[in-house]
């Protein structure tokens, strides 16, 4: 399976797992550290604490849903000149600072 973009998932600021989009679609896999802390919260209901990667021939609901919608969206869109279409891309540059406890990076902090 080869990795075409790398996103870093962080939840309340610490770093809790990584994000790939792949030739197959989409992974995800929590960091086993951060699955050794007894206060880690799971990202989301649907992707509850696991050793185990998940994997998607979609985006995942729960990281599509961060993704700004309408006007800002559009504003996203258009300064960073990303398709709409490249959810991927515009999970990136618009989750940096979600407004939730979990928040997305391009580089691991």
């Amino acid at each position: 399976m080869d990795t075409f973009r790398t996103a870093y998932v962080y939840v309340r600021n610490i770093f809790a797992g990584i994000l790939e989009e792949t030739d197959e679609g989409y992974s995800f896999s929590y960091d086993p550290e951060y699955l050794l802390n007894e206060h880690a919260g799971a990202v989301s209901l649907t992707l509850p604490l696991s050793e185990e990667r998940y994997t998607s021939r979609t985006m995942f609901p729960f990281f599509d849903g961060l993704i700004p919608e309408g006007w800002l969206l559009d504003i996203v869109s258009r300064n960073w000149k990303i398709d709409l279409k490249d959810r991927f891309g515009l999970l990136l540059v618009a989750c940096k600072d979600g407004i939730g406890n979990v928040s997305i990076r391009e580089e691991c902090i």
